[in-house]
């Protein structure tokens, strides 16, 4: 969330922080919605550093083409090509989802910025896309991180709560719950936000989510090193671990530079402008290359998907059907070649 001027280069606004009176005047910033910051971001980036400017644009069109082609084929295999909807598959084609959203928002971007400059209501689809992405994208990383740990370290404990049924209504309640936050959050008036509320923000919609990944990642790892604890095979277990692992580093590096910039400049409101704006336009960068980071995660949350990609691309019949040991059907091809069955002996898939 930025800082942007309003009156002048003297007149900032720490986007989530209290907009104190400067040294020299006992008034205050107008309050105004801080979507209608947002709206004029690029404006000022242009402006003020327009060599950066291009080169994030650049990136971020790069982050279009690139997101759009792996999210939109990851899409394909988990919808039509992975028969048995698991709790980890539905949250992992909400994710795709979101990835997919913040992906399509970037042209809108472009063409606000290029054809209807100023346009607050042309704006909206871009600036509310980018908020629900990141929320949505944190808590169903958080969601995938818990059902793998679940289904490896506790499966029988959990089968309750690992059913289909439950996994629908988490991932209603995520998308409800991350979208009042994105409107209550673009409706806050930037003169009378608090500093206190973007600390617990960023508490609930970063640090705790983090702290809940990490501890799971810490706990599969000691799993790990004792095999009598765990039934399954150890492939199993090892892509359990590397997916964790996975979402940690997307936490690390997409998410982490954004809070922190927000908790600077709520604890420091008198940064100097410049100094947010460039931090900002970084941060919303970093926290966007998630859309093309997450695939990577779509790899371990089933055996199979690596080898159903291959094989749309190899022109062969290999389907997978989760749920049934780990098994990847190789079907008769045109060639007439044999059935070919191959259990990869990992346990059977949660």
């Amino acid at each position: 969330m930025p800082s942007a001027s309003l009156a002048g280069p003297s007149t900032t606004v720490a986007p989530n922080a209290t907009a104190r009176p400067t040294p020299r005047t006992n008034s205050s910033v107008p309050d105004i919605p801080l979507f209608h910051l947002f709206a004029r971001l690029d404006e000022e980036l242009h402006v003020g550093f327009p060599g950066l400017w291009l080169a994030l644009m650049a990136v971020h069109g790069a982050i279009f083409l690139v997101g759009l082609v792996l999210n939109g084929l990851a899409l394909y295999v988990f919808c039509c090509r992975t028969q048995a909807k698991t709790p980890s598959v539905m949250y992992t084609i909400n994710l795709v989802v979101t990835d997919l959203l913040v992906g399509l928002s970037l042209p809108t971007r472009f063409a606000v910025f290029y054809g209807t400059r100023g346009c607050l209501r042309c704006a909206f689809p871009h600036v509310f896309g980018y908020f629900l992405n990141m929320h949505c994208s944190i808590l169903f990383l958080t969601c995938i991180c818990v059902d793998r740990y679940l289904a490896i370290v506790r499966p029988d404990g959990s089968r309750r709560w690992r059913q289909p049924a439950c996994a629908r209504v988490v991932c209603a309640l995520v998308w409800l719950a991350a979208g009042a936050v994105t409107l209550s959050v673009l409706s806050v008036e930037a003169g009378g936000a608090p500093c206190c509320r973007v600390l617990a923000l960023t508490v609930l919609e970063f640090l705790l989510p983090l702290l809940v990944i990490s501890v799971f990642t810490g706990r599969m790892v000691c799993a790990l090193s004792r095999p009598g604890l765990l039934r399954q095979g150890r492939q199993r277990r090892v892509r359990a671990v590397q997916l964790l692992l996975t979402v940690l580093a997307i936490f690390l590096v997409c998410f982490t530079p954004f809070h922190a910039r927000q908790v600077v400049v709520a604890l420091w409101p008198d940064l100097p402008h410049h100094t947010s704006l460039v931090a900002y336009h970084v941060a919303v960068t970093l926290s966007s290359l998630n859309s093309c980071m997450d695939p990577i995660v779509y790899c371990f949350v089933t055996s199979g998907f690596q080898a159903t990609v291959r094989s749309l691309f190899h022109r062969r019949g290999v389907e997978y059907e989760p749920g049934i040991g780990d098994t990847v059907i190789m079907h008769k091809s045109a060639k007439g070649l044999p059935t070919l069955t191959q259990a990869l002996a990992n346990g059977p898939e949660a």
